[in-house]
Parts: C-alpha cells; structure tokens; sequence
C-alpha cells in the first residue's frame, strides 16, 4: 500500500532517536480508522482498512518509505527530573506531508518495547487506547490544538497490569512530537550542539518566520511560549483537565499531547483533579496555566546556551505568558456569555459567573450552554436558573449580563458557536470503555465518538450525552494506563 513518507527527523543525528521496528502481533484486528483524516494525509482509507493496511496499523509490516524508529527526550515528572526517557512503547513510523501542505507524523502507540522502555513491556492496553481515540478527537472537534487518532487495532494479545487486559495500539498522528523534554535530554548531557540541531530543525518545522528574526532562538522560544498560552486558555474554557503536565508532554508545536488521565469538568471546581498519580494537585484544573508556564521555563533554560550575551532574554520572554494566556482566556470567557466587544466591568461579570458556580457546584458545560438560551430572559432562563442553588444570586448576576448583553447583536448566536453542547463526559468514557473491554461491544464508543465530533449541535438524537451524571456515576478519579 501507498503511504507517502518524507522523512526528516531521521536526518538528525543517531544521538537523537533509536532506529527499530515495531513488534509483530497474535491477531491484529482493526477496531476504528478515520477515514476522513486517512484522507487528508494522502492516505486511500480503503487500502489502510484492508489486511495488508491493518497490518501496517498494527505494526505487522513496515510499509515502504517508513522508517521507524523511538524517540529520545528526557522530563521533570510531577517535578523530578528523568535524564531519560524516550518512546518507551511508540515508534515514530515515519512522516507525510497531507494535501493541506501541513507536515505531520504517524506514531504506533503500544507497539512494543524500545531501548527507552525501562523494564516495561512496551504495550497498550485497549482502555488507554479508546480514551485517547475519544478525547482527542473530540478535542479537535471543538477546535482545541491537538494531536489525532488515525486508527485504533486490538492485537489480539493481552497485557498485564494490575489484571490481565486486552491489547491494542494507537495509531497517533502529530504536527510533531517534539517535546519540552527533548531539549531537556541534551541540555542534561551539556551537548549543545545537539540543542542548536534540534532548535534550529523545529523552526524550519513549526515556525519558519522565526529562522529571518534578529535573534531566531528568542523568537522561537517567543512562539513556542505564545501556542501554549494560547491552548491552555482552550483547555480552561472548555474544562479540561489534562492530569499529567510533565515537561516530556508538553508539544513545541502548541498541541494537547499524550492524553492519559485527563478529564472534563462535570461541577465547575478550580481545584478539580482527576488523575490518580496527582496528589498533591500541581495539575488541577485551575493551576494548569501556572503549570505550563513552569515548563517553559525549563524550555528556556535548555535554550540559554544559544540566545546570546542578553542574560535577560529568556526571562523576557517568559513574561509574555501571562498577558498572552489572560488576553486569550478572559476574551474567551466574554465570548462564551455573548460578549464580542469588550467594556469596563466585563472581567467582574464573568468572574462572579464563575464564582456563583464553584459555590452551587453547577455543570460547567450545561451551564454555558443553557445560557445561550437565556439570552433575552424569556426563553430557557428557567433551564439555567435551576441548575444553581441561590436562584437569587443567579437572578441579580443575570440581570446585570442581560443589561449588558444590550450592547451586543445577535450574542445567542455566537455563543452556540463557543460553548459546546457535548463533550466526552467522564461517566460516558468509562462507560465506553468498559462496554468494550468487558464485553466486547464497541456500539457505546461509536456512539460517543459521533456524538463528540459535532459538539456545537443541538440534536434530541444525542440530548442524554448532554447531560450531567447522576451522583452515582459521577468519576472522581482516573488513572494512567501505562
């Protein structure tokens, strides 16, 4: 079959990956391609759902022009630095350029061990796999920057974590997977040769405007700073939690990378965690901005070496965040309650919003989305007003956003097309998941796919995907996978 590669990384030096293939497997079978992002790579999705294409999928056969192989980086987990720690179970197949001119990488996710795998054994099981497939698609539905899911293939293998579960493999494709952490593997080992290889190849990738600025280093680390910004203010505004912001997760390219105990809100709480490994809450929902930022700074100490004799080049760039991530997140914070312009009072108006809901513990999406029906106070404001415990706090804010909203054309609009009426709700993955692990029945994963790939549609077809979980069903914690 035709997958047409135009590998560059592997021009780098040995020093930055290893070369492999990956591990064959029992029985692969193929659980769910993307046709449509199979097309937009160049790649026939016919061919790529026959066997010889499942068998690449899996990584049975190593199709022509690829050239796999398992990436080295390093990274600060939860704060403690990895000198090294590489693709432990991916290999990076190879790169296509798609018919958008966009250069993008297809990674086997689960396809064995690599000499970075430290005793693991390099496999995925076909839970992580599913939650990956679901949440980053449905986040790229809702426009967040993020990597993609191709394909998803059961192996036919079963592997051992706490329990014995069924195998599978993640077909991943990404701008790049460049990460904060693969600096940090060369800084670690003084090579500063190898950071100025790497630097100056993630400009000619991801921002070749910076290769004619005065200085190409500081305007690279300048970007990179501006696309994290940018995205943690979507991550924020749409309530995700991404649970694991170690600096080896975090993408040059500005994409949401490596979902693994990552959740959306249900109650609006600034201090939610879900992930089971977090517990001190360093990657709670309100302190990701805080987060990421404390990983820039380790991008630009890695970058020191190479932004010349201003010792105060790196901290002045890290100053942009801040400014950067509140023009983006308050603005889009505006948009979500219709307001396009912006006015003296507007930061207090939704504040207080989001204030009245951490007290009544209100649904973050269904809150938002209601009010798109509020707007005039006639139609839907008894949707959004039960929804919160002190009707009369919401009656006396609602007020003053409807006298606000005056100033505005047309803001019901606009908000449906910013506030989502689904997202992959935590109850409804796990439930997914659990359908298609215990029992073998992908019909619920289908079903909350299609559902999360048109999340600004109001649909009665869909109504319950929706809706906040019961008590009951609420998911207070997930878990890594690895």
């Amino acid at each position: 079959m035709h997958i047409p590669f135009d590998n560059t990384y592997s021009r780098l030096p040995d020093r930055f990956y290893a070369r492999l293939g990956p591990a064959a497997v029992a029985a692969p079978r193929l659980i769910r391609l993307n046709a449509a992002l199979a097309g937009q790579l160049g790649i026939d999705p016919v061919e790529l759902a026959s066997p010889d294409g499942v068998a690449v999928l899996a990584g049975a056969s190593v199709p022509a022009g690829a050239d796999p192989m398992a990436l080295a980086y390093a990274g600060h987990q939860f704060g403690n630095f990895v000198p090294r720690l590489g693709d432990g179970r991916a290999k990076l197949l190879g790169e296509v350029v798609g018919i958008d001119g966009m250069r993008r990488d297809i990674q086997l996710k689960g396809s064995g061990p690599t000499p970075f795998s430290r005793q693991g054994d390099g496999r995925a099981a076909l839970g992580p796999v599913l939650r990956e497939y679901l949440i980053s698609e449905a986040m790229a539905a809702l426009g967040v920057p993020s990597t993609r899911a191709l394909a998803a293939v059961a192996t036919g293998e079963p592997v051992w974590r706490e329990t014995k579960l069924p195998g599978a493999i993640l077909v991943r494709v990404a701008a790049s997977h460049i990460r904060v952490g693969t600096f940090q593997y060369f800084a670690a080992r003084e090579d500063t040769d190898g950071i100025r290889l790497l630097a100056d190849y993630a400009i000619a990738r991801h921002y070749p405007d910076a290769a004619s600025a005065p200085n190409p280093y500081r305007a690279f680390l300048d970007a990179v700073i501006a696309r994290q910004a940018d995205l943690i203010a979507q991550w924020l505004l749409v309530g995700f939690v991404h649970g694991v912001m170690n600096t080896d997760n975090c993408s040059i390219a500005g994409e949401t990378i490596d979902y693994g105990p990552c959740a959306f809100l249900d109650s609006y709480d600034p201090g939610a965690v879900f992930s089971s490994i977090d517990h001190q809450g360093r990657y709670a929902y309100a302190n990701q901005p805080r987060a990421v930022l404390w990983n820039l700074a380790r991008l630009a100490e890695c970058l020191v070496p190479l932004l010349g004799e201003d010792d105060d080049s790196a901290n002045a760039a890290l100053g942009t965040f801040a400014p950067r991530f509140q023009t983006r997140y308050f603005g889009g914070l505006r948009q979500k309650i219709g307001l396009q312009t912006e006015r003296e009072g507007d930061g207090s108006l939704t504040q207080d919003l989001l204030k009245l809901m951490a007290t009544d513990n209100t649904d973050f999406t269904l809150t938002f989305r209601r009010l798109c029906d509020a707007c005039d106070g006639r139609v839907g404001d008894a949707a959004v007003r039960v929804l919160f415990k002190d009707f009369a706090a919401y009656d006396a804010w609602a007020s003053r956003w409807r006298e606000r909203l005056a100033f505005e054309a047309e803001p019901a609009v606009a908000m449906r097309t910013v506030n989502p009426a689904v997202i992959p709700r935590n109850h409804l993955v796990e439930a997914a998941i659990n359908a298609a692990v215990d029992r073998d029945d992908f019909q619920p994963f289908e079903d909350l796919l299609g559902a999360a790939g048109q999340p600004f549609r109001d649909d009665p077809a869909t109504e319950r995907y929706t809706l906040p979980p019961r008590d009951d069903q609420r998911v207070l914690q997930t878990f890594c996978g690895t």
